[in-house]
């Protein structure tokens, strides 16, 4: 079945907008973006924590992080909110 190259298009555009008229509904059911902070940024965040211990709780895998760059050497960014309800202060 061989279709006009016109109806292609008028049904690709009649789909685009499908999308776009759903669109405030998905961004809606989004979830906030994570904030992420870095290991100094965590113990200015949380008084009494040291370097030491945020890398300990990201090395016993406690809390929620990314290592950005590549191999060991990568900055730690650790999940703020893993931060707090480990350490009993999130919501």
């Amino acid at each position: 079945m061989k279709r006009n190259p016109q109806e292609v298009i008028d049904r690709i555009l009649d789909l685009l907008t499908e999308l776009v008229d759903d669109a405030p509904a998905a961004q809606q059911a989004k979830t906030p973006p994570m904030e992420m902070l870095t290991i100094k940024e965590c113990t200015d965040a949380v008084r009494g924590v040291s370097e030491h211990t945020i890398r300990k709780l990201v090395a016993q895998g406690r809390v929620r992080y990314i290592r950005t760059g590549e191999g060991e050497r990568g900055k730690i960014l650790i999940c703020k909110q893993s931060l707090l309800d480990y350490l009993g202060g999130g919501k």
